[in-house]
């Protein structure tokens, strides 16, 4: 007998929304383990609120929503709060009922701006890491670092002259409008002497010879090689140097009496930095830059050995970070400005991305047939 077409606005359901999610459903291990970090971050959270005055958006429920905005690649805070309106999934995740109000999108950015003023991306990169290394999913022994340009949200127009002199050359006026047309053709620009108005922090900057200069930040990554989870990361200023710097910074918290390896691609065959790493005893498994002049840092008695080709194939797992950060975690290009908000998003993005690769680590094996 076929079905009447007839939908009953019915007042009450029984169901809950727990109920309606998939037991095997990816978002329920990786809601425990986000729990569990933020569980361990409440005093710092406390300290970001006032002891009394009207309730705010609770930050367990504001941090989950970001965590989905990067899983699902939600493009604006806008897009997310009418998601939360209707999606039951997202719902459940952040943590509200069924008949919870969803909160202004402005009311929901101001208080995002909250988690700018603390250390709250590092510190959930942190406990979500502490539960890879309690897990027993991070080496202690063999990394891997890499680096990355990040379009900046500023255009070529914005780039100007920092005495404020001439700089760009307007096209056709007539058109009026906020956007004209600006010619840059035989004008010199350099990070010396022009600067973003819109962005001071970002820099003009390229990703090999041959390609266009972009405004960008970069952005590095240092990884465990056992399951290429991410154990640091952080932005600077788009630098000929930033790789180099960034890697050794990252690397002050590992270094220690015991040896380990730094697998790195030829950007990072450097003799400064080779020589730098020794000195905090680390073996450098940088790739050979055979064509630098006056030779490769690396020699045989790093080459010779197993473990540097073992590097060398790990390393390109760093990629599959950048990857997964700038086509789902929409790190291609920021949406924010400066430099520590860059960061931040930099941090949640990669702490989103472990969340991702432990559900499946942790996941349990099927049996063999």
């Amino acid at each position: 007998m076929r079905g009447d077409d007839v939908q009953d606005a019915g007042m009450w359901s029984y169901v809950q929304p727990e109920q309606r999610v998939p037991a095997d459903h990816p978002l329920r291990p990786m809601r425990e383990i986000a729990n569990r970090a933020l569980r361990a971050m409440s005093s710092l959270f406390d300290q970001l609120y006032a002891p009394n005055g009207r309730s705010s958006i609770p930050p367990e429920h504001l941090l989950r929503a970001l965590l989905l905005q990067i899983l699902y690649s939600i493009r604006s805070e806008r897009m997310l709060m009418e998601q939360l309106d209707y999606n039951l999934l997202f719902r459940w995740f952040v943590g509200l009922n069924m008949d919870d109000p969803i909160w202004n999108v402005t009311v929901f950015t101001k208080n995002r701006e909250r988690f700018l003023q603390g250390e709250i991306a590092a510190a959930f990169f942190s406990e979500v890491l502490k539960q890879a290394r309690e897990a027993e999913l991070l080496s202690d022994e063999h990394f891997t670092v890499d680096g990355t340009l990040i379009e900046a949200w500023a255009s070529q127009k914005s780039f100007r002259p920092k005495d404020g002199s001439g700089g760009e050359s307007v096209g056709n006026l007539g058109e009026g409008g906020k956007n004209p047309s600006v010619d840059f053709h035989k004008e010199k620009r350099s990070n010396k002497t022009h600067a973003s108005v819109t962005d001071p922090d970002a820099r003009l900057a390229r990703k090999s010879t041959g390609s266009s200069a972009i405004l960008a930040y970069g952005g590095h990554v240092l990884m465990e090689n056992r399951n290429g989870l991410v154990v640091d990361a952080m932005v600077t200023h788009a630098t000929g140097t930033a790789e180099w710097e960034a890697a050794k910074a990252m690397l002050e918290a590992l270094k220690g009496s015991r040896r380990i390896t730094l697998g790195a691609d030829k950007k990072y065959d450097d003799p400064t930095f080779v020589r730098d790493l020794r000195k905090m005893n680390i073996t450098p498994h940088v790739a050979e830059h055979v064509r630098r002049m006056g030779g490769s840092s690396i020699d045989g008695r790093t080459t010779r050995h197993k473990g540097y080709q073992i590097s060398q194939r790990k390393r390109k797992l760093v990629e599959e970070i950048f990857g997964w950060g700038k086509t789902v975690g929409m790190m291609r290009k920021t949406k924010a400005r400066g430099i520590p908000k860059v960061d931040w998003m930099f941090k949640l993005n990669a702490a989103a991305y472990n969340l991702v690769r432990m559900i499946k680590l942790l996941a349990p094996q099927p049996l063999p047939t």
